[in-house]
């Protein structure tokens, strides 16, 4: 069985790498190794295709410090592991507890945030324009199940996607480079990848924490799937990784049609008429989509009820929504609004010197650009300081917008600023209002959260820091663009 297993493997996930095209020749690839077994598995793979892909390798390790000496132990393996197989090693290691405690994160959050900046620096930076990590099928079945629980629409049920870029767009770079994180082993087992190290002789290690019943991934891996197969479906792992599969290539399709149905500048506007000829899920995902566009995320059942008022259905004219929102039928038209009387419907931009400040009398606050280096640069928390080289246009003040997006340091991915506000639950008029400053047509800084890792100020270089104050009364007269 073992020397089938040596035999195909390889090949198996070699077809699954060129039919998704997730690496080519020349990638300088690191690959994550936790020193568990499917990560293991991986290095050793890519190692026997390295050839045949024409890819330079290297080993990328991050230790979250959360099991003690245990975690070293880790760390000391796959150094070894690296070291053995003479390929250069990336080890960064982060105190994910204290993480967690002062984001309020879980520890699977902390961990996987912490884990996916150091990924982050290390394509930014240049040092590999790939990162393939050891996500396998049974991992695939798990969050599609895991997301079933929760209440996910087909979005959710997408799952792990097997690429995932990351934008390494630089101010100072009129480049967009195609750095990715990758997951070869999608479509792989992992007691496949157990037996293919067995056949080969490769030891690894057992994370014990994979066995805390505690979390709910566990609690599915190690009962609710074992279960399932026995009682259900012995090849369920698969059917729920097809259907993350199908998930994918629809919501691909659909994003295309809601795209074209509601335009960009739409704004919280839907036609009656444009939206009385769709088929019903195209209704419910341009809803959807039209609520998303003012910040707004909404249930299956106000998706219902705003269909229910589009068809006029019980002469309803207008639909209460969560966060104070509000959404009416008049003039043609579905119009998503704020329920307070008088909420300002404002816009702003101001320009911000550097150094230098300005006020913001929409919001009636001062905004101060200033430039530290050397020794006042340790006063300040790292995570508020801009570097200076970095920002390539002039500085300006502004209210986010549709379609606005910030990559916040300890984040894993790029997202829609609406969204960072959502998950932070600001509602309402303060939403529409909140503060952004831009560099050209980049975000670089929003109230309340860390800068992105990539325009963090390197030590000794000067640095741009934002603060804000209130404005006093006397300035605070309203100044719109």
């Amino acid at each position: 069985m073992y020397h089938v297993g040596v035999q195909t493997l390889p090949q198996d996930v070699l077809a699954y790498i060129r039919k998704l095209v997730l690496l080519k020749t020349g990638d300088r690839v690191g690959v994550a190794v936790s020193g568990g077994a499917d990560s293991v598995a991986l290095l050793r793979l890519l190692l026997d295709l390295r050839g045949e892909l024409g890819i330079v390798l290297s080993v990328v390790h991050f230790n979250h410090q959360l099991r003690g000496a245990e975690s070293d132990e880790d760390e000391r393996f796959v150094r070894e592991l690296a070291r053995h197989q003479e390929l250069e090693l990336h080890s960064e290691s982060g105190n994910v507890a204290t993480h967690a405690e002062e984001k309020h994160l879980s520890l699977e959050t902390a961990a996987r945030e912490m884990r996916y900046q150091f990924f982050r620096r290390l394509l930014l930076g240049g040092t590999v324009n790939r990162i393939a990590t050891a996500h396998t099928l049974d991992d695939q079945a798990e969050t599609v199940l895991l997301r079933i629980a929760r209440g996910a629409g087909s979005r959710g049920l997408a799952g792990i996607y097997p690429q995932l870029t990351v934008s390494t767009q630089h101010s100072a770079l009129s480049i967009q480079s195609a750095a990715t994180i990758v997951r070869p082993l999608l479509s792989t087992r992992r007691k496949d990848l157990e037996a293919y190290l067995q056949g080969l002789g490769q030891n690894w290690r057992e994370d014990s924490s994979n066995r805390d019943l505690r979390h709910a991934r566990n609690r599915v891996r190690h009962g609710i799937l074992p279960r399932m197969e026995r009682h259900l479906n012995p090849a369920v792992r698969e059917a729920l990784a097809e259907t993350a599969e199908i998930a994918r290539a629809e919501e691909n399709y659909w994003e295309q049609e809601v795209s074209r149905v509601l335009p960009a500048d739409a704004k919280g506007v839907i036609k009656l008429a444009v939206l009385a000829d769709l088929p019903l899920a195209l209704q419910r995902r341009v809803v959807r989509a039209a609520a998303e566009s003012v910040g707004l995320r909404l249930d299956f059942r106000h998706v219902e009820r705003i269909l229910g008022l589009a068809s006029n259905a019980g002469g309803v004219k207008s639909v209460g929504l969560p966060d104070g929102w509000t959404v009416s039928r008049s003039k043609g038209e579905l119009q998503f609004k704020t329920e307070s009387p008088g909420a300002p419907e404002l816009s702003y931009e101001y320009r911000l010197p550097v150094p230098g400040t300005v006020d913001a009398p929409a919001i009636k606050t001062r905004f101060e650009a200033l430039l530290v280096s050397g020794k006042a640069a340790k006063e300040y928390n790292p995570e508020h300081l801009l570097d200076r080289a970095g920002l390539s246009g002039e500085l300006c003040v502004r209210n986010w917008r549709a379609g606005d997006r910030f990559w916040p340091a300890h984040t894993k991915r790029l997202k829609k600023i609406k969204e960072l506000l959502q998950e932070r639950h600001v509602t309402g008029p303060e939403r529409k209002l909140w503060p952004v400053v831009t560099s050209g047509t980049e975000v670089v800084w929003i109230r309340g959260f860390p800068v992105t890792a990539s325009l963090r100020p390197k030590t000794g270089t000067e640095a741009v820091v934002i603060r804000e104050t209130p404005q006093t009364k006397s300035k605070a007269k309203l100044g719109l663009t």
